[in-house]
């Protein structure tokens, strides 16, 4: 489709327009990488500063992601996770058809921490696991749980792609009750800014878990450190016929 020069539509929108239709055709896929400037000038035949116009409504409208040194891109889909149903954040990602893998990078015995030791009751000690979760390759969170010493003897690069609650009931033959959550934000310290891909000192979406078993056990408490622009959390509600 060519644009046309006669149109009360300018330039620069109809070539906005045309570029819209072919990303979510996927016309850019698998890297999502839009040509340059000079070459979209060319194919349009329009001058830099028109193409430049385009890509910045485009920008604007959080359809593509200028990358300094490495050109513009499609933005990457967001993640949505909503907070009225109980399920595990690897499970909310396969919900929406994404294209979700988990990756262990550290397992350990360690003192329960001073600040948990109220969940954990008598126990002196609990398992830390972190993870990375992935969305088509690319690492959009990672998280830091501490989890009954019961699950000590899982050999976690066998449930790697395994949500922390299966394991849980597989482990212990109780399944998860309840969850309260907590979302804050949090500055990326070096260690997050490396696994995350983001500069540090870049804010970070923060939900905090913590699960408990029927019997009111707490089972698991779970920092998640999430990449905010590709990360939402929605909240459905239903109003009611007040006075």
């Amino acid at each position: 489709m060519s644009i046309l020069r006669d149109s009360t539509t300018s330039l620069y929108q109809q070539i906005a327009q045309q570029l819209l239709d072919e990303i979510r055709r996927g016309d850019f896929e698998p890297s999502g990488k839009l040509p340059s400037e000079a070459e979209l000038g060319q194919r349009f035949k329009v001058s830099r500063v028109t193409v430049r116009l385009a890509i910045g409504k485009l920008s604007d409208d959080g359809v593509v992601e200028r990358k300094q040194g490495k050109g513009t891109f499609a933005a990457a889909k967001q993640v949505r996770h909503g907070l009225d149903a109980l399920r595990s954040f690897h499970e909310a990602l396969l919900l929406q058809g994404l294209n979700a893998s988990m990756r262990v990078t550290g397992s350990q015995v360690v003192a329960v921490p001073e600040t948990l030791r109220v969940l954990f009751g008598s126990s002196l000690q609990c398992l830390c696991v972190e993870r990375l979760h992935f969305v088509d390759g690319e690492a959009i969170a990672m998280g830091r749980s501490y989890l009954p010493l019961e699950l000590e003897t899982v050999v976690w690069k066998d449930v790697e792609q395994q949500p922390i609650y299966s394991v849980l009931e597989s482990v212990t033959g109780c399944a998860v009750s309840r969850a309260d959550m907590a979302i804050r934000a949090q500055q990326a310290d070096k260690t997050l800014a490396t696994a995350l891909n983001v500069p540090r000192g870049a804010a970070l979406l923060v939900m905090e878990r913590t699960s408990w078993f029927a019997d009111g056990r707490c089972c698991d408490r779970t920092t998640f450190y999430i990449r905010p622009e590709r990360y939402s959390f929605v909240l459905s509600g239903v109003f009611k016929q007040g006075h």
